[in-house]
């Protein structure tokens, strides 16, 4: 078995996330309490009891995610179950790069937060936009975008499995860009619940303040390979994480040549590490041979260390 461990990005938030693997696990109830005190607020609280419309503020839910992952993280690591790879969707390779000992949990939490802080602050709430497309191939997402601009910004924002890509920029160059897209042949074409336009040209100042801020920290060389979402391609060494982080920004995920290249290294084994099942349900679409698992509470960590147990006995 060839294991990679894979962490999600915004959109996996739930009240109630990691409230049940800290309340059975020391090591991750001490995750929470190290979150908080980093931050200097109760961000445990927020994960575990809401309410969901302070959860879904982009400077609270990324910590907050991070956090979690990093807690599930720790009950695997607890338990000698380690990865031969890591990989993160956008937010999530802050997670993954937790785990393969490039950053402490103190500072990537914060940079985190300050990352949503940008984010949030690049474009006026109501100014940008996201969209998933659907059934439309990469070629025609592009073609469509390029078409629907029109001076503005819309380009595909995250390259997530066959089938789907979602696209970011100015409001209404995103609308045009959903009904080009829908002649062009896609299926559907949805506006996302999000509050900036993600992963796009108009986040260029959020990525400005960022390169500062990961500047000011000293990235050590990787315990485990990530493949990196800028570049899809393997990361190593601390210069190139960081590099990796801050050119994220603007730049498309590609979530879904970076599952590819792992599949090409070997794995053939991914456990989502971290709240909800988002990435396992892209990955079985990207990977269709592979095994895929999620750890993010008790019952699901059982159910992975359980199959984990009779697939090696076998």
């Amino acid at each position: 078995m060839s294991l990679a461990f894979v962490f999600p990005g915004q959109g996996s938030q739930q009240v109630g996330m990691g409230k049940a693997l800290a309340e059975a696990f020391p090591e991750a109830g001490a995750v929470f309490r190290e979150a908080d005190e980093a931050l200097g607020f109760p961000l445990s609280k927020l994960c575990f009891e809401g309410p969901e419309s302070e959860l879904q503020l982009t400077a609270i839910t990324q910590p907050a995610i991070l956090t979690t992952s990093v807690a599930a993280w720790r009950v695997l690591a607890a338990r000698g179950l380690r990865p031969a790879w890591v990989a993160g969707h956008s937010l999530g390779e802050y997670s993954a790069l937790v785990a393969a000992g490039t950053l402490s949990l103190a500072e990537a939490v914060v940079a985190v937060r300050r990352r949503g802080q940008y984010m949030q602050e690049a474009v006026p709430v109501g100014q940008g936009a996201m969209a998933a497309i659907l059934a439309l191939d990469l070629p025609g997402v592009e073609k469509a975008c390029a078409e629907a601009a029109q001076g503005e910004v819309v380009s595909p924002a995250n390259i997530n499995s066959p089938g789907q890509v979602v696209i970011a920029g100015h409001a209404a160059a995103v609308d045009r860009a959903m009904e080009a897209c829908k002649a062009a042949g896609a299926r559907r074409a949805v506006r996302l619940p999000v509050s900036a336009p993600f992963h796009c040209a108009l986040m260029r100042p959020a990525q400005s303040r960022l390169a500062a801020d990961l500047a000011a920290l000293s990235f050590r060389d990787l315990e485990v390979p990530l493949v990196n979402n800028v570049d899809a391609r393997v990361v190593r060494t601390g210069n190139e994480a960081r590099d990796g982080l801050v050119r994220q920004v603007s730049a498309s995920v590609l979530w879904q040549p970076s599952v590819e290249l792992l599949v090409k290294e070997g794995v053939d084994t991914f456990v989502e590490v971290g709240p909800g099942t988002v990435l396992t349900g892209l990955i079985k679409k990207i990977a269709k041979g592979a095994r895929t698992f999620n750890v993010d509470d008790p019952s699901s960590l059982a159910a992975w260390t359980t199959a984990a147990a009779s697939s090696a006995g076998a």
